[in-house]
């Protein structure tokens, strides 16, 4: 039998050394990150499908496509990235895989209201994680449970992304407090949800902390930009 309170303890000592966490998290469920551009929030859930390294890899590319497509116009809403030429954009990221992605999520996504932030939020509102393989974004092929919980995320749903970094970090703190460790995805997103709201904590809060703790702040000092994690 597990000790909840000493999970829960340990969970708020983590959360206490992340000043920017709470706030970065509110600007995600508010769909504020990246100056608020659900274009780049697009990109960017579809590069992190790659598995490629967030702040090293991700980050950097997602940046250089703002500069040379949302920056100059190019790419100003959903509906010019559901129409982007996938030969302009294989320098920035050569995995045609993702770009593909990109463009599909885009152009379902403009089915679900004129401006994109209210079509992300609407259809993240109506999306359900018991259906989420039938659902219009999540039947994409190449957008797997991670990416769809992320686009949720972004579109205004308290959850949680089951990929590596977050089972491992949560399921070793579990482990630490006496619980078996999660290893099916569905039930590890609402294990972890319940889990949240018993020790008070956002399930957001919990998936964004992991990352933060497994290296990726040293990541972003390394960047030398503190405030990056409010910043993108």
């Amino acid at each position: 039998m597990g000790d909840i309170n000493a999970l829960s303890q340990r969970v708020l000592e983590i959360i206490s050394s992340l000043p920017n966490l709470k706030i970065a998290c509110d600007r995600c469920l508010r769909t504020e990150r990246w100056g608020g551009s659900v274009a780049l929030m697009v990109v960017d859930a579809s590069l992190t499908s790659s598995g490629l390294s967030y702040f090293d890899l991700v980050v950097p590319r997602v940046r250089l496509f703002s500069e040379r497509f949302v920056e100059r116009g190019l790419v100003a809403n959903l509906r010019d990235l559901s129409n982007l030429d996938l030969s302009s954009v294989m320098e920035i990221f050569r995995n045609e895989r993702c770009w593909r992605v990109a463009r599909e999520i885009a152009s379902v996504l403009t089915c679900y209201g004129q401006e994109d932030r209210e079509a992300l939020r609407s259809w993240a509102s109506q999306s359900t994680l018991r259906d989420w393989r039938s659902d219009p974004v999540g039947s994409i092929k190449g957008v797997g449970l991670v990416t769809y919980q992320y686009l949720r995320m972004m579109g205004g749903v308290d959850t949680v992304m089951p990929d590596r970094v977050v089972k491992r970090v949560i399921n070793r703190l579990l482990a630490e407090a006496g619980f078996k460790p999660i290893e099916k995805d569905l039930e590890f997103i609402q294990v972890v949800s319940e889990i949240g709201e018993r020790i008070g904590v956002r399930p957001i809060e919990l998936c964004w902390m992991t990352w933060l703790v497994e290296g990726e702040e040293l990541k972003i000092r390394y960047i030398k930009d503190p405030e990056l994690l409010l910043k993108i």
